[in-house]
C-alpha cells in the first residue's frame, strides 16, 4: 500500500521513517488544532460545536448528538458517531484505527477510546498500528473508562466507571474493573 492514510487505517504498522508520514502527522496536528478551538466553545453553543465537529470528522455530526467540549481527538476522519449520543467533557479519542459509535450511546467524562498501539520491538517502538473500536447502540460507558484497540462493545452494555476494556463486551452485560470483566447480565 502506497497511501499512508490507507495503510494506517488498515492496521498495518506505520513508521515515522517512511515516506508520507509527515502528511499523516500534519493532518493529525490540523485535527488537534481544531479540537483546541472546540475547547473554547461554550457547551451551550451546540451549533458551533457541530460546525467544528464536522471539520474534525470530515462529515456532519447529527444534531441529535451532544458533545461537551473539550474533546481531545487526534484524527477524526475514521470516526463515525451516531444519532442521539451524549459525549461528556474531557474525553480522548485516538481515532486513527477507526471508531464507530452507534446510536443512543452515552460516554461519561474523561473516557478514552484508544485505537492505536506501538510496536513491542524496542528498536521500532515509534512505529504504530491501529485496531478499530466499535460501540454498538445504547451503550453506556462510565466516567474515566478506557476502551483499548480492537474492542467491540455490544448492544445495551454498560461499562462501569474507571474500567479498562481490553476484550469485547457481550451485548446487554455490565462490565467493570481493570481489566474489565462481566459482572452481570442485564435482564429486562
Amino acid at each position: 500500500m502506497n497511501d499512508i492514510f490507507a495503510k494506517d487505517l488498515s492496521g498495518e504498522m506505520v513508521s515515522p521513517n517512511e515516506p508520507g508520514y509527515e502528511l499523516l502527522i500534519d493532518d493529525i496536528f490540523s485535527t488537534m488544532e481544531t479540537a483546541q478551538e472546540l475547547a473554547t466553545v461554550s457547551v451551550r453553543d451546540q451549533k458551533r460545536v457541530h460546525e467544528l465537529m464536522e471539520v474534525i470528522l470530515g462529515k456532519p455530526l447529527d444534531m441529535s448528538t451532544t458533545v461537551l467540549p473539550p474533546l481531545y481527538i487526534d484524527y477524526g476522519k475514521p470516526v463515525t458517531i451516531g444519532k442521539d449520543c451524549f459525549i461528556q467533557q474531557c474525553c480522548t479519542f485516538f481515532g486513527r484505527g477507526g471508531i464507530t459509535i452507534g446510536n443512543g450511546v452515552f460516554i461519561g467524562p474523561k473516557c478514552n477510546l484508544i485505537t492505536i498501539n506501538h510496536d513491542v520491538n524496542p528498536d521500532n517502538r515509534s512505529a504504530t498500528y491501529g485496531r478499530p473500536i466499535v460501540i454498538e447502540d445504547k451503550v453506556w460507558i462510565g466516567i474515566n473508562s478506557t476502551i483499548l484497540p480492537g474492542v467491540k462493545i455490544g448492544y445495551g452494555a454498560i461499562v462501569g466507571a474507571q474500567s479498562v476494556v481490553t476484550h469485547d463486551v457481550p451485548p446487554m452485560t455490565i462490565v467493570a474493573g481493570n481489566p474489565a470483566r462481566v459482572i452481570k447480565k442485564i435482564e429486562l
